[in-house]
């Protein structure tokens, strides 16, 4: 078999001869062949080197693994008791279910892992469930709370609420069996105040589906 009139490479049975001469520095190659699954060759013309692979082999082994093996569950930071000690959130309207990370005094993130059984789909809508938008923005504001009413802040579960939003954008419906990943950032706090600022984001899949700015006061009633 001819590839050029520089490199020719003569195939048997069960071996691929010694190339001719590739280039002053390639060394003699000597490359299995199996009769059952055809080999490619390649030649890298920077680094003067042959590369031999079977066609799919990239592929058998992700093939090869069931896809319910094929991606790891996010950890557990909090579980879902842990969160209830620290919100005052209780059924229907606690949003989040699990924190997957938390650095403390900093930042948080958290999943909501959105059902067809949420109470809101019935309603919005009937025929196309979609999650509320307001409801993305409290579960969001629910993780915020779980940074401020940590130690490092100060904040007291008895003396939350969230005061405000800004700059929120929808990019993406959120629908059921969706998981909502979100993260919020405490980004100024003025502790005589009782004036909290935190940034958002909510995810599915790596994208994001909603961002925003918001407002927590940590003060007295």
């Amino acid at each position: 078999m001819a590839v050029a009139s520089s490199f020719f490479v003569s195939f048997t049975h069960n071996s691929v001869s010694q190339p001719r001469r590739l280039s002053q520095s390639l060394s003699p190659i000597s490359l299995p062949l199996s009769r059952s699954r055809p080999l490619a060759l390649k030649f890298s013309r920077r680094s003067n080197k042959v590369t031999c692979s079977s066609a799919g082999e990239h592929n058998s082994t992700e093939k090869d693994t069931p896809i319910e093996l094929r991606y790891p569950a996010f950890p557990t930071v909090m579980d879902i008791n842990q969160i209830r000690d620290i919100l005052p959130h209780r059924f229907p309207f606690l949003l989040v279910d699990r924190v997957v990370e938390y650095n403390p005094g900093v930042s948080a993130v958290a999943i909501k892992n959105v059902t067809i059984n949420d109470n809101f789909f019935p309603g919005h809508f009937p025929e196309r469930p979609i999650m509320p938008g307001v409801l993305m923005i409290e579960a969001m504001a629910q993780v915020g709370g779980l940074v401020m009413l940590q130690p490092e802040v100060g904040g007291s579960r008895d003396n939350f609420f969230f005061a405000g939003i800004d700059k929120v954008r929808f990019r993406k419906p959120v629908i059921a069996g969706d998981t909502l990943v979100m993260r919020m950032t405490l980004v100024k706090l003025q502790k005589r105040f009782g004036i909290a600022k935190m940034e958002g984001k909510a995810y599915v899949g790596g994208d994001v589906v909603c961002e925003g700015e918001f407002l927590m006061a940590t003060g007295s009633d």
